[in-house]
């Protein structure tokens, strides 16, 4: 009776194979959560220049309409810069405005266009 029990017979060879699952598990949720960082940064930079493209497109409308002093393109200019974008294009027909933003992200051009002006007619 004095003889040592092992365990359940076909378990042998298994002892630490919870230990790799768990790193295998935390290697992969770090590999995901690496490749979603960058797509992260491309949406919210994407939303940034919309908004500096609003902008843009507003200052120049406003400018185009006279509400506001200056050169129309010159003043979406300096809104697309004070919100954190360059201005790519600006196009004034009568009362409307369509700008184009751009910002560098991650080595890529994010770019939006914005129209702004007075509202068509039905």
């Amino acid at each position: 009776m004095g003889g040592v029990i092992r365990g359940w017979l076909g378990t042998r060879g298994e002892e630490g194979s919870g230990s790799v699952i768990a790193v295998a598990l935390a290697a992969s949720v770090l590999v995901l959560t690496g490749m979603a960082l960058p797509l992260n940064q491309a949406l919210i930079s994407r939303q940034l220049v919309a908004n500096a493209a609003d902008a843009a497109a507003l200052a120049a409308a406003d400018t185009a309409s006279g509400l506001v002093a200056g050169y129309p393109c010159a003043n979406a200019a300096e809104a697309a810069r004070l919100n954190g974008a360059a201005l790519g294009e600006c196009v004034i027909d009568g009362l409307e405005a369509r700008v184009t933003a751009v910002r560098l992200v991650l080595g890529v051009a994010v770019t939006v266009v914005a129209r702004a002006g007075p509202p068509s007619s039905p």
